[in-house]
């Protein structure tokens, strides 16, 4: 798949990424959830370039295990 493909298997809405906070508001998804202790949970939200290096990440490891690769499941247990 392409880049816009793999991009297009998730729903964007402005946020702040986890890697990049000082890029201010941009597209982002949720790539995760954490529980800070004496809160609610908080959704970790991702921007493309990231998504695309996490999605890379997953396809290297289904490789080395041979197997079966599915884009879209950033962030789903």
């Amino acid at each position: 798949m392409h880049r816009q493909q793999i991009l297009d298997l998730y729903e964007w809405a402005d946020g702040i990424c986890f890697r990049h906070p000082e890029q201010g508001q941009m597209p982002t998804t949720i790539v995760g959830v954490i529980h800070p202790a004496a809160e609610c949970e908080k959704p970790v939200r991702g921007c493309e370039d990231c998504v695309i290096a996490m999605e890379d990440t997953r396809r290297e490891h289904a490789r080395r295990e041979g197997e079966e690769y599915e884009p879209g499941h950033v962030g789903v247990p």
